[in-house]
């Protein structure tokens, strides 16, 4: 039976990508004063994606990425002052209000009725201790992981720790290829809770829709059901 319970961070309790779409609509704004591209959000993922190795998740790898992109783009004419204004962007980001997901505390908190929960997210590590800070809901996990990557790797470690087996443990999250995929192939459980806008890298995964490890929900109220369903199987 289902032992533990863990939830992702962005865009599962808080939101999250909303802030980096507009940080990438005003790059694009800003890149736009020197060359006229139609893809310009393709050549900023395509370097995102090649410095994850170096720079990991998050809003100061984004803003990196951003300098890195706008020069090679303009070919170095992008002045100090446009350069600073990227900058600007990443901050901009790192300081946004944490605002919860309509519902997701009550949630949590329902959850946390009947299982230990364990909250394991992604990115910079300042950026989501602050995020986990300000939510109120850091009291209702018994323990916080903050990690930079989520892989199968990671939520073995995590499940080691706990001294549980996979099939104990349920995700509940809003990315398949971070949250849900690394667990159902160590032979875990997960709760999909997509969010109404995904940064492409992480729209890459290899599950099939009808996966009998995964529930997909259409809103946090229905998760503690869904774990019930879980809950559930994990006895058959």
């Amino acid at each position: 039976m289902l032992q533990l319970i863990g939830f992702d961070g962005d865009d599962t309790l808080w939101r999250s990508e909303d802030y980096f779409r507009q940080a990438n609509t005003d790059f694009a704004a800003i890149v736009g004063r020197y060359v006229d591209l139609d893809d310009v959000h393709e050549r900023m993922l395509a370097t995102e994606q090649r410095n994850l190795e170096l720079f990991g998740y998050g809003a100061k790898g984004m803003t990196l990425s951003m300098v890195e992109t706008a020069i090679a783009i303009t070919e170095a004419r992008i002045s100090a002052a446009d350069i600073h204004a990227l900058v600007e962007l990443g901050k901009r980001v790192l300081q946004h209000p944490v605002e919860l997901l309509p519902g997701i505390r009550a949630a949590v908190e329902a959850v946390a009725e009947h299982y230990p929960l364990v909250l394991i997210t992604k990115g910079d590590l300042f950026h989501q201790e602050r995020k986990v800070a300000q939510s109120g809901l850091a009291d209702l996990f018994g323990r916080i992981e903050i990690v930079s990557e989520k892989d199968p790797a990671t939520y073995r470690r995590v499940l080691d720790e706990f001294a549980l087996q996979p099939a104990q443990f349920a995700m509940v999250g809003n990315s398949l290829r971070s949250d849900i995929e690394p667990v159902l192939r160590l032979g875990g459980w997960g709760v999909h809770l997509p969010y109404h806008v995904t940064w492409a890298h992480e729209q890459e995964h290899g599950l099939a829709a009808d996966e009998p490890h995964m529930i997909t929900v259409r809103a946090a109220a229905d998760i503690p059901a869904a774990l019930a369903q879980l809950h559930q199987r994990a006895l058959t």
